[in-house]
């Protein structure tokens, strides 16, 4: 099967390779998916899949069926592109200004059409039902779009038994990692509005300093995990932006700070909001300010299933070698919405590595340098293949 497979994805590499530079050309923010859909649709129809388009605002989903009745698994790739000025150079980079696929959701479609066209010729080689699913709108934390493609029902008709999907990594090409538990962390969003009293600047003593009460909020907020966690567990507060002050000679009224909370425990991801109010309206009210305060909870971790993970490293090490699947020690402290999926079905996240020789220190995520060595393309599709297959016919 291995050979097979191989030499199908030969067969079919260098149109895939067309479709993600093009797709990368033309990134789409999330919701806004329209051309990127569209392609993806017309080539799940070209497949002689039963497609369906507009799931979930902008999701497309291809059906496979198998040559008998059998489980269904579920393989899962996202769309949507950043609002990031991109700054690689490439002959095929961005001409969308201000948009551009800096998290690699180009490669992850463009894999994923690729395991279409493997797998549509190996139908008569398993049993069962696999959904090719095409998920807009990843990055719009806290409500992406797989939950809106869950409410339109992609986990049924036929009742979907598995999930999967992979996303590239700063790991060496050739190299995949997956874990057997939290792959990914729990992102929530925290706002702190800081209000206090104008005066001049020389008479502070008329007024109530705002900038002062957020400094005493920034510095405190760190001991919620230095003394309010378990030294054994891990969380991140981070306050990414801060706003405040319209004159260097007038007392600040009002400061506005937004910032992020990662954790990897639900009990500590519970904990959270009430310790993070806590020290914030306390800091504030002994400095005579008052405190608005709200928590917005994001996508939750994404854990894998313990017993599918098992199977998919066997998979993989089958198809790249033992050598070439890392078990991290560690889950990420990045989110990621596939969480949507792993809370309601078996699942499997796995990280695809994407650094090479051709991409050396430009393979952060988020960033307007990232550049994918293209030759994961072929890895990711082998694996979701081996795995996808190995699922359906045990």
């Amino acid at each position: 099967m291995k050979e097979k497979i191989d030499r199908l994805i030969e067969k079919h590499l260098d149109e895939i390779i067309e479709i993600r530079r093009d797709i990368h050309m033309h990134p789409e923010l999330g919701m806004e998916e329209v051309r990127t859909s569209g392609i993806v649709k017309a080539e799940l129809e070209k497949l002689g899949f039963e497609v369906e388009d507009k799931i979930g605002n902008m999701g497309v989903v291809g059906l496979l069926r198998g040559k008998k009745e059998g489980k269904t698994i579920l393989l899962r790739a996202d769309m949507d592109a950043l609002p990031i000025e991109e700054q690689t150079d490439l002959p095929f980079q961005s001409i969308n200004n201000g948009k551009m696929h800096a998290c690699g959701h180009d490669i992850h479609t463009s894999i994923l059409l690729g395991t279409a066209k493997v797998l549509a010729e190996l139908k008569d080689e398993f049993n069962g039902n696999i959904k090719f699913t095409f998920q807009p709108a990843e990055e719009a934390n806290p409500t992406g779009g797989a939950r809106y493609m869950i409410e339109d029902g992609v986990l049924e008709n036929p009742k979907v038994d598995a999930a999967m999907a992979l996303h590239i990594w700063g790991l060496p090409l050739g190299k995949v990692a997956l874990r057997t538990s939290t792959m990914m962390a729990q992102s929530d969003r925290i706002f702190i509005t800081v209000k206090g009293k104008a005066s001049h600047a020389s008479q502070p003593h008329n007024g109530v300093d705002a900038i002062v009460a957020a400094g005493q909020i920034l510095t405190a907020l760190q001991t919620v995990i230095s003394r309010n966690i378990d030294p054994m567990e891990s969380a991140v507060i981070t306050i990414g932006t801060i706003h405040g002050g319209n004159r260097y000679n007038v007392l600040c009224d009002k400061v506005v700070m937004e910032g992020t909370v990662r954790t990897f425990n639900p009990a500590v991801a519970e904990l959270m909001p009430e310790k993070i109010k806590t020290v914030s309206e306390n800091v504030a009210k002994a400095l005579g300010c008052e405190c608005e305060f709200e928590y917005v909870p994001g996508y939750k971790m994404t854990v894998n299933n313990e017993e599918l993970a098992l199977k998919a490293i066997k998979s993989f090490q089958d198809i790249l070698g033992e050598e070439n699947v890392i078990i991290p020690e560690h889950p990420a402290s990045g989110s990621e919405d596939f969480s949507e999926f792993t809370m309601r079905v078996p699942s499997v996240f796995y990280w695809l590595g994407i650094e090479s020789d051709l991409n050396e220190g430009r393979t952060t995520l988020h960033n307007p340098n990232l550049i994918v060595d293209e030759r994961s393309i072929p890895i990711g599709i082998k694996t979701m293949c081996k795995a996808a297959l190995d699922f359906l016919n045990e």
